[in-house]
C-alpha cells in the first residue's frame, strides 16, 4: 500500500507541472529588476516576464540604483534535417537564440545568452495541424530560453562576489 501511495504521489507531482522556482538562488542584487526589450509585448518578452515573476523577481520601472535585464536580440531559424523519398522536407531543426545583458546598479554589464534546439516532423499532408504544433513548440522553446537566461543570472553570483 505504501508503495502505491508513493508512486501516486510522485505521479501527481510530475503531472501537475510542479516547478521548484522561488528565486532563492538568484543574487540579492537581481531580486529587483527593470526589464527592457525592444518589443515589450513580443512572445519572448512575455515568456521572460513570466519566468522572472515565477522566480520571485520584482519588476519595477526604470529607476536609479536598480539592475536592468535587457533582451538584446532574438534569432529564430530552421534547417531541413531529413527529406522524404520524393524530395519533400520531412524533418526540421528549429533553433532559437536569445542574447541579453544584465546591467548592475554600479554600471557593470554582463552579457548572457541562451540557445534552444528542437526537431520538428513536418508532414505537408497535415499542414494546418502542423502549423499549430509548430507554434506550440516555438512557445515552449521561448519558455525554455527564458529559464536558461535566469539560470545564467544565478551563475553571475560568483562574478558579483568578486566585486
Amino acid at each position: 500500500m505504501l508503495k502505491k501511495s508513493v508512486v501516486l504521489f510522485v505521479f501527481f507531482l510530475t503531472a501537475c507541472g510542479l516547478h521548484l522556482q522561488n528565486g532563492a538562488l538568484i543574487p540579492q542584487e537581481l531580486h529587483t529588476l527593470t526589464f527592457e526589450s525592444a518589443d515589450p509585448y513580443s512572445e519572448m518578452s512575455m515568456a521572460m516576464r513570466r519566468q522572472l515573476l515565477a522566480n520571485d523577481i520584482h519588476l519595477v520601472n526604470a529607476t536609479q540604483g536598480v539592475s536592468v535585464l535587457r533582451l538584446n536580440k532574438q534569432t529564430m531559424s530552421d534547417e531541413v534535417s531529413s527529406i522524404f523519398k520524393g524530395g519533400r522536407e520531412a524533418e526540421k531543426i528549429l533553433m532559437l537564440e536569445v542574447e541579453a545583458s544584465v546591467r548592475l546598479a554600479n554600471g557593470k554589464t554582463y552579457p548572457i545568452s541562451a540557445k534552444v534546439n528542437r526537431t520538428f516532423f513536418d508532414n505537408s499532408r497535415a499542414a494546418l495541424a502542423k502549423a499549430g504544433e509548430r507554434d506550440v513548440i516555438w512557445n515552449d522553446m521561448r519558455e525554455q530560453a527564458a529559464r536558461q537566461l535566469i539560470t545564467k543570472m544565478v551563475a553571475l553570483q560568483n562574478q558579483l562576489k568578486d566585486q
